[in-house]
């Protein structure tokens, strides 16, 4: 298996930031850097020896940030353990209970004594895996899984969820606004410390423009990028300022060419690589004044939400469930999203989720606001990580 992300932590990594000044002429240019160590939240153990830890890595990337982040912000020492899944593993993962079967152990991470006390995770590939390490420890493992849970409650001692996966209630449901995630104020100043050179070509105000991609119902095709490309050129150019632009596994390579030709204003481009763990996302976070993130992804958002800095949803089109009721978003077809939204509207609710949730509690809270409207008031930040952190240590 592919450990890219987990040597990147031990490897200088190189990354290309492809600059533009529009009329300035910035030319790209090649970095190189070190990996930032995890920071710790200062949430130490309050005496004795730490339980022993393994954080079972999500397969997606949001997934996998939550589960370090959760394992970062505890403060007890941890060891991550990747998987590597049979290719038959999705189809079967819901019918098995505690077994190895669906995954390759020769290329995954060793599981072997000593045995975890807490184990973290996410995802439903990896519940059968998680059931089984608590099975060789006797049954006094405990586990928390992030996100939603395709098992019965009664499998888990603790679920961090949000508004999306429309849980009920529970005493083993921690229901949080967003996302668990690493940004911290120690690891901006970090990443400000060390971006803020290849940077300084840019003037402010600094706008940083998250793209996600497809979800769900929803879709970021050349309709919405050519969309949301024009409003953020505009504000910028109005503005006198800067766009610092980042991309991600989901932006597809036609949505990128688009920003990559309609983007006149000062900005930089960074193009998603899989092997580039160590990419500039948090630099911008870091050294921008505000934010737009495309509203289909939560983890984004999230992060977005926690610089403190305004941050603006750029909504996506879709069929049936729409992220604006009152605007009409341009939609770019796709069979899976409308299939999705039938989904949606016929399914059980466990099947898929509402993002609009989400949303609209952020709105709520004036934490948020749409493009093209005025900032939100309200940057306040959010306590969902301390939470968090306190259920899982009332575990012991």
């Amino acid at each position: 298996m592919r450990r890219a992300a987990q040597a990147a932590r031990f490897a200088n990594a190189e990354l290309y930031l492809e600059l533009s000044g529009g009329a300035t002429g910035v030319s790209p240019e090649i970095i190189t850097m070190s990996p930032v160590e995890p920071v710790q939240s200062g949430l130490a153990d309050s005496g004795g020896k730490p339980p022993v830890v393994w954080l079972v890595t999500g397969y997606r990337a949001g997934e996998r940030n939550q589960v370090i982040a959760l394992g970062e912000a505890l403060g007890w020492p941890f060891e991550l353990k990747e998987l590597d899944y049979r290719s038959t593993e999705f189809r079967t993962s819901l019918f098995r209970g505690s077994d190895l079967r669906g995954i390759r152990q020769d290329s995954s991470s060793p599981l072997v004594a000593p045995w975890p006390d807490l184990v973290i995770s996410a995802g439903m590939r990896n519940e059968p895996v998680c059931r089984w390490i608590r099975d060789q420890q006797g049954g006094t493992t405990r586990i928390v899984h992030i996100g939603r849970p395709w098992a019965h409650l009664d499998h888990f001692d603790l679920i961090v969820t949000t508004p999306q996966y429309r849980l009920a209630e529970h005493p083993k449901v921690l229901q949080n606004t967003l996302t668990l995630h690493r940004v911290t104020p120690q690891r901006l100043e970090q990443e400000a410390v060390r971006w803020r050179k290849p940077f300084a070509q840019l003037p402010g105000p600094r706008t940083a423009v998250i793209l996600g991609g497809n979800s769900g119902p929803y879709t970021l095709g050349p309709k919405n990028a050519h969309a949301i490309a024009q409003q953020v050129n505009a504000q910028a150019r109005q503005r006198g300022g800067s766009l610092m632009i980042s991309t991600s596994a989901r932006t597809s390579p036609a949505v990128i060419d688009i920003f990559e030709r309609e983007i006149s204003a000062p900005h930089v481009l960074y193009r998603w690589r899989p092997e580039d763990t160590e990419n500039p996302y948090f630099g911008m976070l870091a050294l921008c004044d505000d934010l737009v993130v495309t509203a289909d992804s939560i983890s984004m958002l999230s992060e977005a939400c926690a610089t403190g800095k305004p941050v603006w949803m750029a909504p996506l089109g879709g069929y049936g469930y729409l992220m604006r009721e009152d605007r009409d978003i341009p939609v770019d077809f796709r069979l899976s999203a409308w299939s999705y939204s039938l989904m949606m509207r016929w399914g059980h609710p466990r099947l898929s989720r509402d993002i609009r949730l989400v949303h609209q509690r952020l709105l709520e809270q004036g934490r948020v606001a749409w493009l093209g409207e005025p900032p939100a008031v309200s940057v306040s930040s959010s306590d969902d990580m301390e939470r968090a952190v306190a259920r899982v240590r009332a575990l012991f």
